[in-house]
This record gives structure tokens, C-alpha cells and sequence, in this order.
């Protein structure tokens, strides 16, 4: 697995972030950034991370509220707006002007805000599970369990909990696969398995659909047609429907499409 370095930045609200850095091979190799969904963090790509650092810089930022990215004290500040602004300063910081993108779910909206304020910045994009419109089932699916249980007594307790909201998305994982899955999403602290993200993250998105999913998408995606996009769907998500992909795809025509059989929301790449 190739190694990576802790790059932890001050956006110019205040808080400290963290990403993974794996440089890549040369000093000057092309960078590639990669973005979470929700309530995840870097951990979910530590698979995809290592074989894109074969040729590019790869930085794997956590979202303010996320892993080892600091907790933010004013909580009407969890939106994709903000989390685009911390994204943008991260690659000025890093004195990054051109990069490709990997955004999954909340992370391929946020691809999409980036590109419609800064229309140079992306050479390729890829979307994973997600599109300018959200099927509703699926936020309301997300917006039942975001910042409930958090914390349990056991890994086991914690395993049992992912297979329970999870389980149809990814009805083929092993015990082992979801034992990685709740890996990926929790860690211990104080005796206990918990989230590893704020459970304040929930509160803005119960209250306002807006800080979930920005309205009326479309002319952002729209903004996406001059540039080589991959959409990844998983065949039986219910954030990605069938309709949407399909649209996608007709307004963009050189659009890549991958359909990832047996799995839900999202692809885990």
C-alpha cells in the first residue's frame, strides 16, 4: 500500500483539516482529489487511494466534522457550500490550479459546486452514486439514521448496526466485509465504538433539505458537458435512480457509465 503523509490546513473561518497526501510518483505528477460522502472520511478510499498514487498525487480530504478534521462549533456551517470553499482553499494552499476529481455521493455534488466556481479546475471528473437530483427515498433514508446511535459497547454491536441500515445496499459483504465497513465509519474512544464524524452534522440536514442537497442542480451538472465525466451507479440505489442516470446521460453524451451489479448506494470502489 502506498504510504501517505498527514496534511492537516487552516481554512479562513478558522478550523484545522485534515487530508491524506500520497505524492505520487514525481514532484510534478498530476493530482487527483478525492471526496467522501455524508458521514464518511478518507478511510474510504484507502483501497482506491494507493493504485491512483501509482501515477498521480492523491489527496483525500475529510470534510469539517469528519474524522480527524476538526468539529465545527457553529453548525449551521455543515453545508456543501462551506465544505466547497474548505475544498477550494485546501488546492490553493497546495498551489494545485488543475486536478482531476472523485467525488461519491455528497462528495460528486460537491465535484459539481467546485466546477460551476472554478470551471478550469478539473481535467476529468467522476461521480459515484449520486446526481442533480436526489431520489427521495433515499435522503429519507439517510436523514432516519444521521447522528442516531452513536456509540456502542462492542465492534460486534457496531458490525450488527451498519448490516441493519446497510444491509440491503450491499447484500453480498462477508462478516469480514462488514467488519471493514464499520472500520471505515467508526473507531474507539473512550471504551466505546462511535461515529467518527459529529453527530451535529444531522441537525442542519433534518432542518433544511438545502444543507443535504443544494436545490435545482441541473445547471451545475450542465456545467460538467466540456468536461470527460465517469458515472458510477449502484444497480439497486435508491440516491441514483434510473430516470436521473438516464437524463445524466442524454444531456451529457460523451458521459462514461459504469452500473456496479448487486450493490446499492454507494459503489465502495
Amino acid at each position: 500500500m502506498a504510504d501517505y503523509q498527514d496534511l492537516y490546513y487552516t481554512v479562513s473561518n478558522g478550523l484545522t483539516l485534515y487530508a491524506r497526501d500520497y505524492p505520487g510518483p514525481s514532484a510534478d505528477s498530476p493530482v487527483v482529489l478525492l471526496l467522501h460522502g455524508l458521514t464518511r472520511n478518507s478511510r474510504d478510499f484507502q483501497a482506491l487511494a494507493p493504485v491512483l498514487a501509482e501515477t498521480h498525487r492523491v489527496l483525500v480530504a475529510e470534510q469539517r466534522g469528519r474524522g480527524k478534521s476538526e468539529y465545527d462549533t457553529q453548525i449551521e456551517r455543515y453545508q456543501p457550500q462551506v465544505y466547497i470553499g474548505d475544498m477550494l482553499e485546501l488546492l490553493a494552499q497546495q498551489d494545485v490550479e488543475h486536478c482531476a476529481i472523485v467525488g461519491t455521493s455528497m462528495g460528486g455534488l460537491m465535484a459539481m459546486g467546485m466546477n460551476a466556481v472554478s470551471p478550469t479546475l478539473f481535467s476529468q471528473v467522476v461521480i459515484n452514486d449520486i446526481g442533480p437530483e436526489v431520489a427521495e427515498a433515499g435522503l429519507n433514508r439517510i436523514k432516519g439514521y444521521v447522528g442516531s446511535a452513536s456509540n456502542f459497547n462492542s465492534w460486534e454491536e457496531a458490525v450488527e448496526y451498519n448490516k441493519s441500515i446497510n444491509g440491503a445496499a450491499f447484500p453480498h459483504f462477508s462478516d469480514s466485509d462488514w467488519r471493514h465497513f464499520a472500520e471505515y465509519l467508526m473507531i474507539e474512544r473512550d471504551g466505546k465504538v462511535v461515529l467518527d464524524y459529529d453527530i451535529n452534522i444531522s441537525a442542519a440536514m433534518k432542518g433544511d433539505d438545502s444543507a443535504a442537497v443544494p436545490p435545482d442542480m441541473w445547471p451545475l451538472f450542465d456545467a460538467l458537458t466540456d468536461k470527460p465525466v465517469l458515472l458510477v451507479r449502484g444497480a439497486t440505489s435508491d440516491i441514483l435512480d434510473v430516470a436521473c442516470a438516464n437524463e445524466m446521460r442524454k444531456r451529457h453524451p460523451t458521459l462514461e457509465y459504469l452500473e456496479v451489479p448487486g450493490v446499492g448506494h454507494a459503489p465502495m470502489l
